[in-house]
């Protein structure tokens, strides 16, 4: 039985479309996932998942871990011997894209989005693409969930390797189903990290401008806080601005009773899960002009597109949203699930990963 190693960032990352292919992968192999955390764990051990626990500052820039890291990633692939690995996200794709150079084992690198290091100009970028050079320059393949993260990394030369677009991590249709329209209150939802470059800022302000007038209307938000936001949003629940509901187990429980989610995202979305459940369950979607973001939107038709950290057009799309009838509304959700239907079902995803390994697998032989 061939040996399938998943390198990722974190469990919570990994949850989602990539447990659906631990699924379809131990039908045939055996599956390994190196994760620094225990959130998820216990779901994908029941699937037939070995699970490595290893340390990962996701965000840091530390190069001593770093190399503590590489160094974690060459023993795993010295104890595990896989015949194929799977990397998510910019650590896993770079010093396990590099551990499987030095032990010469296939590997397949998903760039989940840029990060800001890469994308914005400067210092950091040259040492993010010398990095991501080195990291990806013996992979099997490299793919990208939008066409702008696939252009850049065509145009920086990050990678000789075949490069293959995908919709983002698609969604599980058959999961998200399309929830009963709610009649009673018009409810918005925000669920993301609560962290600056997920438009947190940009939702508060269209929250309180638009309680203020009509208090009728509601404004939630589901996440954890990444960033210093938690004792301003009870402050904020406790006036009646927004409800506040931190992390939840299932989104589904929450979008039951919203008819539209608020992405105004700037952060280097590879594609924003959150839109695609979201509008999978029939809800409208209002997000920003921004790769990962407004691929989930027939614009005008299943939501709204604006542009990014501007606090007026969302105000501006949201109050459209408040001005349509309940039933162009609930048309618009249905427009949403058509639209995923047609262009994000998670089987695209996981049938190109399978084809992919069978690939590697069989020129091995």
């Amino acid at each position: 039985m061939s040996k399938i190693l998943i390198l990722a960032n974190s469990s919570s990352g990994l949850y989602g479309f990539r447990n659906e292919l631990v699924l379809e992968l131990i039908k045939k192999h055996e599956v390994f996932a190196s994760l620094p955390d225990t959130t998820n764990n216990k779901e994908l051990e029941e699937e037939g998942c070995k699970i490595i626990q290893t340390d990962i500052n996701r965000r840091g820039m530390n190069p001593f871990q770093d190399i503590r890291l590489l160094r974690s990633y060459l023993r795993i692939l010295r104890e595990i011997k896989p015949d194929v690995v799977l990397t998510y996200t910019i650590k896993p794709n770079v010093y396990g894209g590099l551990a499987c150079r030095i032990k010469k084992v296939p590997y397949m690198v998903n760039m989940t989005g840029l990060g800001s290091a890469l994308e914005n100009p400067g210092i950091l970028q040259i040492i993010a693409k010398a990095l991501y050079r080195i990291g990806l320059k013996r992979a099997n393949v490299v793919f990208a969930q939008n066409s702008s993260n696939l252009k850049f990394i065509e145009d920086n030369k990050l990678s000789k390797a075949p490069k293959v677009l995908l919709p983002g991590s698609g969604v599980n249709i058959d999961r998200f189903k399309p929830l009963d329209w709610p009649t009673d209150k018009l409810r918005f939802v925000f669920i993301s990290r609560v962290m600056k470059e997920k438009g947190i800022e940009e939702y508060l302000e269209c929250a309180k401008v638009m309680h203020s007038q009509d208090s009728d209307i509601e404004f939630h938000i589901l996440g954890y806080c990444e960033e210093d936001y938690e004792d301003r949003l009870k402050q904020l629940d406790k006036d009646g601005v927004i409800r506040y509901h931190g992390n939840v187990s299932d989104v589904r429980d929450y979008l039951k009773d919203v008819r539209c989610i608020i992405h105004p995202s700037y952060y280097p979305e590879g594609m924003s899960n959150v839109c695609l459940e979201a509008a999978a369950c029939a809800r409208a979607v209002i997000t920003t002009d921004r790769p990962g973001c407004r691929e989930t939107v027939d614009d005008k038709r299943s939501g709204f597109i604006v542009p990014v950290r501007d606090k007026e057009a969302l105000i501006r799309a949201v109050r459209s949203f408040v001005n349509m009838s309940p039933e162009e509304q609930r048309q618009m959700g249905l427009a949403s699930r058509k639209y995923i239907e047609d262009n994000f079902n998670r089987k695209i995803v996981v049938d190109a990963y399978v084809d992919r390994i069978d690939t590697i697998l069989s020129n091995a032989k």
